[in-house]
């Protein structure tokens, strides 16, 4: 059952809504972005799907109702786009769903969140009936409606991607250099704000995104043993190579699919790795070995 975190996650929004705070979501079934004439998403270009990875199966515990009415008892699978989009460009109705017989899915609603500190603007969780993991499982996501870039550059219409199954383990979907000088850019949801990494002893940080949400087996963030797992290769100016751990993971506890590894060293990050077997996602699936390019934005 893909259901632990996203449980949790639910209960956040849950409270969210009931405190009358804004919760970034649309179930509106058109399009009503106006076409502005940005570049399209092309194959291998900025405007892209990064990942689709099928979180919960008619699984949707009564609290999604927090999120949109009528989510309760819904398959969940979070989205990941290339950059971070521009949120008032989002409607349910950008999307489509293909299961593997062919047969579409519906999208009831979609939202940003937990995943709405700045930097983090990326990830869309979609509610919706996309197949059955057994029979007709969801096979293919394309966005077919106008959805733009944060920065208003990009157009992510006709951006496709295929479906992680239900069974397989999260994986490191894209790593960025994280400027925490920059102007803020996200949406205010104090609920599911992570924490920042130290000041004292930090040169750096990189953001990592997974597939989906990741936990320890037993439910808890990770830790110190968790942060010396992963290794980022960094280049100094020499062009010489080497493999560094973080000195603080942060961004934490706010359920979202993100982890900011704190560096002390100013030398360029170029990729990270991160072992087997030590996170799982909502299934309880296991990661498998993964490993990601440091990105460069557009």
């Amino acid at each position: 059952m893909k259901q632990r975190l996203l449980t949790k996650v639910l209960a956040v929004l849950l409270t969210l809504s009931m405190l009358g705070c804004a919760v970034p979501h649309s179930l509106e079934q058109s399009d009503t972005t106006v076409t502005l004439g940005l570049p399209r998403a092309t194959a291998g270009g900025p405007a892209r799907l990064l990942s689709a990875f099928f979180g919960l199966d008619n699984k949707m515990p009564l609290r999604a109702n927090g999120i949109c009415r009528g989510a309760a008892g819904l398959d969940g699978m979070p989205v990941i786009f290339s950059t971070e989009i521009d949120h008032t460009t989002l409607q349910a109705g950008d999307f489509l769903v293909t299961k593997k017989s062919g047969a579409k899915g519906h999208v009831h609603c979609v939202s940003l969140v937990p995943a709405t500190d700045a930097g983090e603007l990326r990830t869309v969780l979609l509610i919706g009936e996309f197949g059955n993991a057994d029979t007709d499982p969801p096979a293919r996501v394309e966005v077919t409606g106008h959805i733009h870039s944060i920065n208003r550059a990009l157009d992510f219409k006709g951006a496709a991607v295929g479906v992680t199954p239900l069974e397989q383990g999260p994986t490191l979907v894209l790593a960025e250099r994280f400027d925490p000088t920059g102007p803020y850019k996200g949406l205010d949801v104090r609920r599911t704000m992570g924490g920042a990494c130290p000041v004292e002893g930090t040169v750096q940080a990189v953001r990592v995104v997974w597939s989906g949400g990741v936990k320890l087996a037993n439910g808890q963030e990770p830790g110190a043993a968790e942060r010396g797992l992963y290794r980022v290769t960094v280049q100094a100016q020499n062009g010489s190579l080497r493999d560094v751990a973080p000195t603080a993971l942060a961004d934490l506890g706010d359920g979202d699919n993100n982890h900011l590894l704190c560096l002390d060293t100013a030398d360029r990050p170029v990729s990270l790795a991160f072992p087997a077997g030590v996170f799982t996602d909502p299934n309880d699936d296991l990661n498998p070995a993964t490993s990601v390019k440091l990105a460069t934005k557009p």
